[in-house]
């Protein structure tokens, strides 16, 4: 006889539990194409391809989150109330890395959403805010390895090691001012500056 295990009593952690995990992934790859397009690596129709792929990871990453958060309320163990786990500091639960979760799932929510108003909020403004992204990921990843379930196991570490190095090498580049040249017309205009502007002469007297 087979034995089978009644999963039915930890449904709604195990559907959380998987969320969190794919909005780690997700946000991991968002975050890796977002740094590509920043550091001019991809040009062309293939940029604009990035950016549509961007966008869709971001806005998986938002919905894989709210699962995460709002599954646990149903959970008969843990029995967290709605601000439990959606406002820091209130859970009694490993407090410091709930807490870190919740604000990291916020950030990455709201710098996500913001990309909808950047002709209110102003591209200038829009585009400092967003740089906070990488840290608000930085968060997630702290919060998945300090609280995480499976942060003990060997295959969540390889999960982890595969899906965060790649913007992490990525980020440390970014921060150290890596960039792809620009080249063309466009890219030898920008590069010289003033220099290819026409120069104003004094009439000659």
């Amino acid at each position: 006889m087979i034995a089978t295990v009644d999963t039915s009593q930890h449904l709604f952690w195990i559907t959380s539990r998987a969320a969190g995990i794919i909005a780690l992934l997700l946000a991991s790859f968002a975050v890796c194409a977002g740094l590509l397009m920043s550091m001019r690596v991809v040009r062309g129709t293939r940029a604009g391809d990035l950016r549509v792929l961007h966008e869709v990871l971001s806005l998986g990453t938002i919905a894989a989150l709210a699962i995460h958060a709002l599954s646990l309320v149903g959970d008969a163990f843990l029995h967290p109330s709605i601000a439990d786990v959606l406002v820091p500091f209130v859970s009694s639960n490993q407090r410091w890395w709930t807490s870190l979760g919740i604000i990291a799932a916020w950030s990455l929510t709201l710098l996500g959403i913001s990309y909808y108003f950047r002709a209110r909020i102003g591209q200038a403004r829009w585009r400092t805010a967003h740089r906070f992204t990488a840290l608000a990921w930085l968060m997630g990843v702290g919060h998945s390895l300090g609280e995480g379930t499976d942060a003990g196991t060997n295959w969540f570490l390889a999960m982890i090691a595969i899906a965060v190095l790649p913007p992490l090498v990525l980020l440390t580049a970014r921060l150290a001012g890596v960039q792809r040249p620009v080249k063309g017309r466009a890219g030898v205009a920008a590069a010289s500056g003033a220099a290819t502007r026409p120069q104003r002469h004094q009439p000659v007297r």
